[in-house]
């Protein structure tokens, strides 16, 4: 390992230990992407608020709590019940435990033809030549990606100590959602886990595959992800995801998307816990006809921090993208959007959307936005915007007119500001799941519905 900056690995114990037993160790071309990884965390450190990107989120729980790595037998905690977003949850999914596979709790015996879904570690030993061709070609690829700007990213290249590869094959329509869940905390001590994903939708496929970030159990605990996606020539995927980390977690994602012609990439994540949660977005749209749909809702209580870093690259003619983010802050949490839509020279006729908007419940709670066009090209139609409110004080007077009470019409109002965002799910589903973790999220709502119906 290369010298280190003073104290860049001080939240990690025993790094070389963790290194040995990582998977696919031993392949070359592996350890070589590995050790690169190390040296450029090594000489970037751990991102700080003087960095742009991480002006507003500082990662205090790194700073203040010793992670070791997680071990074999972290994955043998008991688990008395999986989430899941479908009522029978029957259909494909793939369980992690503390970053380790389960699959008595996974559902991996019939997969539809044409899909292939499996543990990383799985993949590296049983189709390494594939996973070498495809991994790290999105994030790695393109000056524009400004590989260097994602220390995190690097640590998770050098640590990728699980995940999973999902493989659409050309051609191949899937009508049932993939589901993969994954599992944090129940362990005795502060561990942390680095999980590498590779997502590969070729030419023609469809696929809806929805990842479930839970925690169970208390105490701190560190999940640093990196999701590598592939969307080929008229592919489609839809992709969802649930961030519901306990109060002590700390979960970053970077997530890069490149997207061909005509494909479609259609995304929405719901935040709804973790002391500190970030997730770091960026899709390259790279043929003409590519859409992207990357939208999302976060509702963040107490003293939770959740930051939505996203940036959409518009390379060629002919594409567009649709972007709205809406959030929901109570007491002294905060959040932060950045988002970036990015137009290169010649990438005539592109149209993009993008618009923000955050609910203040208390006086306690903040938002930092940042809304960007950067536009090299004349021909476009591109539009941004970012709001920030309290709750519309002649919404509620109508409501308390009609003998509703105060807490459940809050909790109303709050329902159908969130609405909006929800609306972008395609997936009727996976929409009605999300709103009622919506519905859950929201103080007293039940009770004071039901009792409201009794009057």
């Amino acid at each position: 390992m290369s010298n280190p900056t003073a104290n860049t690995f001080k939240f990690l114990t025993d790094i070389e230990g963790a290194r040995a037993a990582l998977p696919g160790a031993g392949l070359d071309w592996l350890d070589r992407r590995r050790a690169r990884g190390l040296e450029r965390f090594g000489a970037l450190g751990l991102p700080t608020q003087k960095q742009e990107l991480w002006k507003y989120t500082r990662l205090k729980p790194l700073e203040e709590t010793a992670f070791r790595p997680v071990r074999d037998d972290d994955a043998n905690a008991p688990v008395d019940v999986v989430p899941s977003l479908f009522p029978k949850a029957d259909n494909p999914r793939l369980v992690m435990v503390n970053g380790r596979f389960r699959p008595e709790l996974s559902n991996l015996a019939d997969l539809p033809e044409g899909v292939t879904l499996r543990p990383l570690a799985e993949a590296l030993t049983d189709d390494a030549e594939w996973v070498a061709e495809h991994l790290g070609r999105v994030s790695g690829g393109g000056v524009a990606d400004a590989v260097d700007e994602k220390p995190m990213l690097h640590l998770n290249t050098a640590l990728a100590d699980s995940g999973f590869v999902l493989r659409i094959a050309r051609g191949t329509v899937v009508e049932t959602p993939i589901e993969v869940v994954y599992i944090g905390g129940l362990t005795d001590e502060p561990v942390a886990y680095f999980p590498r994903n590779l997502i590969v939708v070729e030419d023609q496929a469809q696929a809806t595959l929805v990842k479930h970030h839970v925690g169970q159990g208390v105490g701190p605990y560190f999940a640093n992800a990196a999701t590598e996606i592939e969307v080929g020539e008229g592919a489609v995927l839809r992709h969802y995801r649930v961030q519901a980390e306990t109060v002590d977690a700390t979960h970053l994602s970077t997530v890069d998307v490149r997207v061909g012609r005509a494909g479609t990439y259609d995304s929405f994540s719901l935040a709804v816990g973790g002391r500190l949660s970030r997730t770091e977005e960026t899709v390259r749209l790279d043929g003409e006809g590519a859409y992207c749909g990357l939208n999302g809702a976060y509702m963040m209580r107490g003293n939770e921090h959740c930051d939505n870093t996203t940036r959409i690259e518009h390379n060629v003619p002919n594409t567009s993208c649709r972007e709205v983010f809406k959030g929901v802050l109570d007491d002294e949490a905060r959040a932060v959007f950045q988002g970036k839509l990015l137009v290169a020279k010649d990438a005539q006729k592109t149209d993009g959307h993008q618009l923000s908007k955050t609910l203040l419940l208390s006086t306690g709670a903040e938002i930092d936005a940042k809304p960007e066009l950067e536009i090299y090209a004349d021909d476009v139609k591109c539009s941004h915007g970012a709001t920030t409110g309290q709750l519309d004080d002649v919404a509620m007077f109508y409501l308390r007119s009609r003998g509703i009470p105060e807490a459940l019409a809050r909790n109303m109002l709050v329902q159908s500001f969130l609405g909006e965002a929800l609306e972008e799910i395609k997936d009727e589903t996976v929409r009605d799941a999300m709103m009622d973790k919506v519905v859950h999220w929201l103080p007293a709502h039940c009770f004071l519905a039901e009792e409201w119906r009794k009057e």
